[in-house]
């Protein structure tokens, strides 16, 4: 079961996306921690020990990734990284080695990342350091899914209150019932969060 208030770390060396960041995520509930560069998050997560970091990879001083590696194996915080769409297939191959729970797009759409964050933390923090929480969720869907299956389950935990084991069985019975692959019906399920006409799978 998650905190009251689960405590995030947020990495990014823009102040104006950070401050974006900080508002929106404070007004779903979390309490949230701000670092603008890899040294200050790696200090500011040894000091307050986040539920989750959110890392920027693409900072002028110090890279996400290098945070996310000191996370990985200095603090067992498990992060999801943040991440341009030009440089997105390669950060998730990168991250995939040492255990990212999700790769979200730049520039970050509050209504999907909130989703992730509350999919992210619903996982147990043991499975997550062996295999990643993000290929554990995956993996129980079957097959190889884009990172809209991460986003659709963190809406249906959100949505109907139930943990991330029962939001895969839902998200394998959508696409049983429907004939559609996974992760369009995931796509689908986005896009009725965000108000999208698109009739119910």
């Amino acid at each position: 079961m998650m905190q009251a208030r689960p405590r995030l770390l947020v990495v990014d060396d823009d102040r104006v996306v950070l401050s974006t960041l900080l508002s929106g995520l404070s007004r779903a509930g979390f309490d949230v921690v701000v670092a603008t560069n890899a040294d200050e998050a790696m200090r500011v997560a040894v000091d307050t020990r986040p539920a989750l970091a959110i890392l920027d990879v693409t900072m002028a001083e110090g890279s996400g990734l290098e945070v996310a590696r000191f996370l990985a194996h200095e603090t067992h915080v498990p992060f999801l990284l943040l991440a341009p769409p030009r440089d997105e297939p390669e950060v998730r191959r990168q991250a995939a080695s040492f255990g990212a729970v999700g790769v979200v797009a730049k520039p970050v759409d509050l209504s999907r990342l909130v989703p992730a964050v509350r999919a992210a933390l619903e996982r147990p923090a043991a499975p997550a350091k062996a295999a990643g929480g993000a290929d554990l969720l995956l993996e129980a869907l079957g097959g190889d899914h884009g990172p809209q299956a991460l986003i659709a389950l963190g809406i249906l935990v959100e949505r109907h209150k139930v943990n991330c084991d029962v939001a895969v069985r839902m998200l394998h019975d959508r696409a049983v019932a429907s004939g559609l692959p996974v992760d369009e019906v995931a796509l689908a399920i986005i896009e009725q969060a965000e108000g999208a006409a698109r009739p119910p799978v």
